[in-house]
């Protein structure tokens, strides 16, 4: 049993001991954990938009009868995986792509200066937009039925008017029914903030795949390179809240004056 999301005097099933916890998680699973799986519901249920404030760690420990610590805890946990944000003196936020330091955040390619943040936005050109039956292999990824609409954009960015990045997106087509190249092209911000702040679908995790490859003539010239130079392939599949996959991405990378980083830990 969940606590409905726009309730704030329900208080949270006595999971903690025995039986079925609440969100699907295991009874073994710790308090703190089924007080997360509760917030992330309330998330993806839009209680709280991206950018808003959720309510005080007093307020949430009241709402389900627990400690303030571990609501705390559960928060800890949201933050450390971006999901919120937490701000000094000013409370806790659901994390936005449209923040600076969030927008960039599944973007690993680093110019070698060194110097990422000097940069700016990168220019985006839209090659191409249109809808179009899932390949198998598209559907697959996606969890998609094989022939289920996708939506398929091709888009070039460009940092300091070297073309450096050509992408493929595939998108379910009924999240982001009405997505055009005209407001792709129209927006100024992120894509992933557009798709926050217009279709309500919020990416909160990706999963990559990297390889090297020679560039293609077609890849070549738009990424203004001669064909059988050396790019660096990465395929991502991004998920917005419990797993759900909402968006394939293959990029074609130079890397000529850029290099892939990442930290491990």
């Amino acid at each position: 049993m969940a606590i409905s999301s726009n309730s704030t005097t329900d208080p949270l099933p006595p999971a903690a001991d025995a039986g079925d916890a609440p969100g699907g998680t295991p009874a073994f699973s710790p308090l703190y954990q089924q007080i997360k799986v509760l917030i992330l519901q309330s998330l993806q249920e839009g209680e709280w938009k991206p950018g808003e404030s959720i309510p005080s760690e007093m307020e949430l420990a009241a709402r389900f009868r627990v400690s303030q610590g571990t609501v705390r805890k559960a928060i800890d946990e949201l933050a450390a995986e971006n999901l919120v944000v937490r701000r000094q003196g000013k409370g806790t936020f659901v994390a936005t792509h449209a923040e600076h330091q969030v927008q960039y955040r599944f973007l690993r390619l680093l110019p070698d200066s060194g110097s990422g943040a000097s940069e700016g936005p990168a220019e985006r050109r839209i090659v191409d937009c249109k809808r179009q039956r899932a390949p198998a292999e598209i559907a697959r990824a996606l969890g998609l039925r094989s022939g289920d609409t996708v939506l398929q954009v091709r888009r070039v960015l460009t940092f300091q008017n070297v073309p450096t990045i050509l992408e493929d997106l595939w998108l379910p087509a009924a999240p982001f029914k009405g997505l055009t190249a005209e407001r792709l092209d129209a927006y100024r911000g992120p894509m992933y903030a557009l798709f926050e702040t217009e279709f309500g679908v919020r990416m909160v995790r990706a999963e990559e795949k990297i390889r090297a490859l020679a560039a293609s003539e077609e890849a070549a010239a738009l990424l203004d390179v001669k064909p059988g130079e050396p790019l660096l392939s990465v395929e991502r599949i991004a998920y917005t809240y419990q797993d759900l996959p909402m968006e394939l991405r293959r990029g074609l990378y130079r890397t000529d004056t850029h290099h892939y980083h990442n930290t491990l830990s």
